[in-house]
């Protein structure tokens, strides 16, 4: 009988991996077998993570970046929640009821639903001489993902390895506020405080380690979002134009 993972990964046509011990007559030399390369060259399709705490302003702020540099903006969030809305979605009540409780939907889901996205963004302007998005290019702002290191490992592995990570921050007491004010209008079931409350422990506890992973390896761009939205736009594209010059992006503070 098919798992559950097993369901979904037939509903997002996401290829069932079984492992099979080799016949003994085939066996071979134990060595690593290779990785197949990532879906998408990161020297022609830019990905920039854009991460923060439930509130930090990663919404407003790609949708600045967007209109500055022609970003795709892909929201994972809006993802899973158009997924679970969508008519005859064969998971949309599991992923209600992980975004409900404030919980990661598992990974294998979320990466699916971003690849197929861009796969569609990438065809539908690839003739639109648009900067950026000629010869096979395309730039995307990967909003609220990855959210685990799991996901962080498994997107770089198969989808695409991400050039830089925005890191939005500010206070807890702020984040709050802002999203029991956008609560009152926006109908999302976790804009509630006790959704909020546990999306700020899930936050802590699984997404912090990935801002550590990245700062590893010097791809953080940590920004105040504390201050208005036109002064953390001014910061935000100081620090994303230099992706496209060539600038050193190392680690910095905004």
């Amino acid at each position: 009988m098919p798992t559950v993972m097993e369901k979904i990964a037939d509903a997002l046509h996401i290829p069932h991996r079984h492992h099979q011990e080799a016949p003994k007559e085939e066996a071979q030399p134990a060595t690593e077998a290779a990785k197949p390369a990532p879906v998408f060259d990161s020297e022609k399709v830019t990905v920039i993570f854009v991460l923060g705490g439930p509130g930090a302003g990663k919404g407003t702020q790609c949708a600045s970046l967007v209109q500055d540099f022609g970003f795709c903006h892909l929201s994972a969030g809006d993802l899973l929640r158009a997924e679970q809305n969508r008519p005859g979605s064969a998971h949309g009540e599991m992923i209600r009821t992980y975004i409900r409780e404030g919980q990661v939907v598992p990974m294998e889901v979320t990466i699916k639903l971003l690849e197929n996205a861009m796969r569609e963004a990438l065809e539908a302007r690839k003739d639109s001489g648009a900067d950026g998005w000629t010869d096979g290019r395309g730039r995307f702002l990967v909003d609220g993902f990855p959210r685990k290191m799991d996901q962080a490992l498994k997107f770089e592995e198969d989808v695409c390895t991400a050039r830089l990570v925005l890191f939005f921050t500010t206070t807890e007491d702020e984040m709050l506020k802002r999203l029991l004010k956008r609560g009152e209008t926006s109908g999302r079931e976790d804009d509630n405080e006790e959704s909020i409350r546990k999306r700020f422990r899930v936050y802590h506890e699984q997404t912090m380690p990935v801002i550590e992973h990245y700062n590893k390896q010097s791809k953080v761009a940590e920004i105040d979002s504390s201050a208005t939205i036109e002064e953390v736009h001014i910061k935000a594209k100081e620090i994303v134009s230099k992706v496209f010059t060539g600038e050193v992006t190392r680690n910095v503070t905004a």
